[in-house]
C-alpha cells in the first residue's frame, strides 16, 4: 500500500500548473495519475490503487520497481560520493561497469564512453563516426538508417530517423540521411538493393539502426539473418555501422542484446534504458579499438570533445553494475525466458485473429497490430486501448494501433495471463 504524503488533489493541481508532460497534448489531457510508491511489477497511486507496470515504465525497469539489492547497492555508494567531474577523475564504479560492459558485449567492442540517456548515448556515436572521418580527412557524411526508425529527441537522433511525423516541425533544421527499408523476412532482398544504391558512392560514413525490432515505429521485428547481410555490406564499404541497443538492450531479445543473435557485429553499440535497471538516468557507447585510435593524437581538436555534467555519475554506475548482477544470475535468465514462452504461446494461439493484423513476439518483446487502414502512432485507436487496460489496472502505452507489452522481468506467468485476458476482451468483446 502506498504511504499518503500528499493528497492527490494538491499533487494534480500543482502538476497542472507548473509541469510539462512528455508526449502528451497537454490542453486535451487526462489529469496525471499521482503515483506515491511502486513495487515488483505494480505501481501505487496516492489512494493505494495499483497498476501492473507492463511496460517497465518507458521500458527501462528490468528487475522490478524499488528492487531491494540495487536499492541498497545505492544507498552505500551515497554515503561516500555521490558525483565527480569525469574529466581528469575516475572512480571504481564507472571503472568496473565499463570493464563489466565490454566483457559481456557482442562484436570487438574495446572503450565505453559514459554520457546521460539514450538520445545522448546516439548522439554520441553518430558524432563519433562522423568525426572518425574527419579526424582522417577522408570526405564520408553521409549517415544511413532504417525507414520508421526512431532514436531519439534531440536534432542528431531526430536526423539519423529521417523525416516523420514525430520531427515535422524541425525538418528544416535536421541533416539529410540515406533512408532504406528495414530487411522484414521476405523483403530483405528490397532491402539489400536499396543499401547497394546508397553504397555506390563512397560517401556513406555510417549505418545506424535498432536491431532485430523497431521500437517507436511500432515495434516492427524485421530478419537477424538479413540485417547481417547488410552490416557485412557497410564492413566490405568501410561503412561504420551503429546498433542502438537502448531498448533492446539488457535481455530484452531473448540474448543478452539483440546484436548477439547477428552473424556480423557492430563498431559502436549505444545502450541506456535497461543499464541501470530502471533506477537512475545512464547512457553509454561502446566501439572497437578502431575507432578510439582515430582520436588519439598530440593535437587537441582530434580528440572526442564532448561530455556531460552528470558523466559517469557514481550512483547511476552503482545502479547499473547492481542490475547487471541480477541480470546475469541464472534465476533472470529463467524468467526470460518463461516470458518469452508465455509470449510466444498466446501469439500461435491469437495471431490470425481478424482483428489482428499481425500479433508477434522477440524474447520478452510482444506485439499485437490491430487491423487499421494506417499504422500511425496518431491512430485515435490508441486513446481507446490505453484508457480500457488502465480501467483495468494495468498500465501499457500502445504505438497507435499497435499494442506491445515489455515488463519487468520478475513478473510471473499468472500476472501475464491477466494481461492477455483483457487483450482477449478487446478482441473477443464489444471493443472494436
Amino acid at each position: 500500500m502506498a504511504t499518503q504524503f500528499y493528497s492527490t488533489a494538491s499533487i494534480v493541481e500543482s502538476d497542472r500548473s507548473f509541469v510539462w508532460h512528455p508526449f502528451t497534448q497537454m490542453q486535451t489531457a487526462h489529469l496525471p495519475i499521482p503515483i506515491a510508491s511502486a513495487k515488483g511489477v505494480y505501481l501505487y497511486d496516492v489512494n493505494g490503487r495499483s497498476y501492473l507496470d507492463a511496460i517497465s515504465s518507458w521500458w527501462v525497469n528490468i528487475h522490478g520497481h524499488t528492487h531491494p539489492y540495487i536499492v541498497e547497492k545505492i544507498k552505500a555508494q551515497l554515503e561516500c560520493l555521490e558525483h565527480v567531474i569525469f574529466a581528469g577523475f575516475t572512480h571504481a564504479p564507472a571503472a568496473e561497469l565499463a570493464a563489466r560492459l565490454i566483457n559481456i558485449l557482442p562484436g570487438k567492442m574495446a572503450k565505453i564512453f559514459f554520457s546521460d540517456n539514450g538520445s545522448t548515448a546516439v548522439e554520441v556515436a553518430l558524432k563519433m563516426a562522423l568525426q572518425y572521418w574527419h579526424n582522417q580527412k577522408i570526405e564520408r557524411r553521409e549517415v544511413i538508417c532504417f525507414k520508421n526508425g526512431y532514436h531519439g529527441d534531440t536534432f542528431g537522433t531526430m536526423s539519423a530517423a529521417g523525416r516523420n511525423e514525430f520531427n515535422r516541425p524541425f525538418w528544416r533544421h535536421l541533416f539529410d540521411v540515406k533512408v532504406i527499408d528495414p530487411p522484414f523476412s521476405g523483403q530483405e532482398e528490397r532491402s539489400i538493393a536499396q543499401l547497394q544504391s546508397v553504397l555506390k558512392n563512397g560517401r556513406a560514413a555510417c549505418f545506424i539502426f535498432e536491431p532485430l525490432v523497431q521500437g517507436s515505429g511500432g515495434m516492427m521485428i524485421y530478419s537477424a539473418q538479413g540485417l547481417s547481410h547488410l552490416i557485412r555490406m557497410c564492413q566490405e564499404n568501410s561503412v561504420l555501422t551503429i546498433a542502438d541497443e537502448v531498448m533492446t538492450g539488457f535481455g530484452r531479445t531473448g540474448t543478452l542484446f539483440a546484436c548477439d543473435q547477428l552473424s556480423a557485429m557492430p563498431d559502436l553499440i549505444c545502450l541506456s534504458k535497461g543499464l541501470t535497471g530502471g533506477f537512475l538516468p545512464l547512457g553509454a557507447t561502446a566501439c572497437t579499438s578502431n575507432i578510439f585510435n582515430a582520436f588519439l593524437g598530440d593535437y587537441l581538436p582530434q580528440a572526442f570533445l564532448h561530455g556531460h555534467s552528470y558523466t559517469a555519475n557514481p550512483l547511476a554506475c552503482t545502479s547499473a553494475l547492481a542490475s547487471l548482477d541480477l541480470l546475469l544470475a541464472k534465476e533472470c535468465a529463467l524468467q526470460r525466458a518463461m516470458i518469452a514462452t508465455e509470449h510466444h504461446n498466446f501469439c500461435q494461439q491469437w495471431h490470425l485473429h481478424p482483428k489482428l493484423k499481425r500479433c508477434e513476439s522477440l524474447g520478452t518483446i510482444m506485439a499485437l497490430e490491430y487491423e487499421s487502414k494506417t499504422r500511425s502512432y496518431f491512430q485515435p485507436l490508441r486513446d481507446s486501448l490505453y484508457f480500457f487496460f488502465l480501467d483495468k489496472g494495468i498500465l501499457l502505452r500502445p504505438l497507435g494501433n499497435v499494442l506491445y507489452i515489455m515488463p519487468p522481468y520478475c513478473i510471473n506467468a499468472n500476472e501475464l495471463k491477466s494481461i492477455y485476458k483483457q487483450i482477449t476482451h478487446t478482441l473477443e468483446g464489444e471493443f472494436l
